[in-house]
């Protein structure tokens, strides 16, 4: 489904950040909540684009009303049209002072017919601010350069104005580390309480290896970390993949033979956690039978699932079988 209607979500354990930027950020966040200025989020890949769409409606004042999200890459022109006139059309049948929003998501995915339908769909900066009270709220969100989009002839520059009333610019978690501890706190409980595990403990030199990893994966990345941890119960084993990542940049840079077999051994990692989950993918979790195609033994395997950090389904009926 390409769209998801949100049900009022409260974030009790959301981590507002302790820099200087985050400051500024959730402050203008919170000013523009309350307001029908179209937003617009930009941010990398797992920047949390998406809870801070569900924080501005929160603190909107209307947060009984409906936050419809739309995946603009899953969507043609004919389902975009479908898809935006139906939350238009909750929207006029909301109770009064209840604008709904609707959360167009990635919206740089949009082709140029669907960028055509949701221009003639959005009010333009005179209806918006005249007499005419907008049907929704807008909150969209990117994660590309769209100076850069606009120039290529990508995306129309019309649309653009139309959905970037303010522009909040989320940080990449590399440049605010502070946060680390407490985001991987939450994620910790968050987890363990939907395993129905105890919230593990991790020593200084693991928390030190969590500091020093640069997350290309951004917010969402440190979550998968912190599921992992609690699934596996054992942090050294859940973080062996960071530790792995952490190789010398440059032959310039002090790189050593040591240096050399560090890069082996994470390639030699990779390839076999890519020649494990693909085993048991052809034998629909077998493992007994992965085992036999892998040519190594059942209880290796069973450690290398661990090691790897996979969610282990449901046993297949003949698994038990040899």
């Amino acid at each position: 489904m390409a769209t998801q209607p949100l049900s009022y979500v409260t974030d009790p354990a959301f981590v507002y950040g302790q820099g200087a930027d985050m400051h500024s950020l959730n402050v203008l966040a919170a000013e523009i909540a309350r307001t029908d200025i179209p937003v617009l989020l930009v941010g990398e890949s797992g920047t949390g684009k998406d809870v801070y769409a569900r924080l501005i409606h929160r603190l909107s004042g209307r947060s009984e009303a409906s936050l419809t999200k739309i995946n603009c890459a899953a969507l043609d022109a004919g389902q975009l049209l479908n898809e935006v006139r139906a939350a238009f059309q909750c929207a006029g049948i909301a109770m009064e002072g209840e604008t709904p929003t609707v959360f167009l998501d990635g919206v740089h995915e949009l082709d140029a017919a669907c960028q055509r339908v949701l221009l003639s769909l959005l009010p333009d900066g005179e209806s918006a601010m005249g007499s005419v009270k907008p049907a929704s709220r807008v909150v969209s969100s990117t994660s590309c350069n769209f100076e850069k989009e606009i120039e290529a002839g990508r995306f129309r520059l019309e649309l653009y104005f139309r959905i970037n009333g303010v522009i909040l610019r989320l940080p990449p978690l590399r440049h605010r580390k502070e946060d680390i501890p407490d985001l991987l706190e939450c994620f910790l409980v968050k987890h363990a309480n939907e395993l129905k595990k105890n919230t593990p403990e991790l020593s200084r030199d693991d928390r030190k290896l969590l500091f020093a990893y640069d997350w290309p994966g951004n917010i969402r990345e440190l979550e998968n970390v912190a599921r992992k941890i609690v699934a596996v119960g054992d942090a050294g084993l859940a973080l062996g993949d960071l530790r792995i990542s952490r190789v010398p940049q440059g032959i310039g840079e002090g790189v050593s033979v040591s240096s050399l077999k560090v890069a082996a051994r994470a390639a030699s990692r990779r390839t076999e956690r890519e020649l494990i989950l693909k085993a048991l993918e052809q034998t629909h979790w077998n493992r007994k039978r992965a085992a036999r195609d892998l040519q190594i033994s059942y209880k290796s395997l069973l450690y290398k699932i661990k090691q790897i950090g996979a969610a282990v389904p449901v046993p297949s009926k003949g698994e038990g079988k040899s």
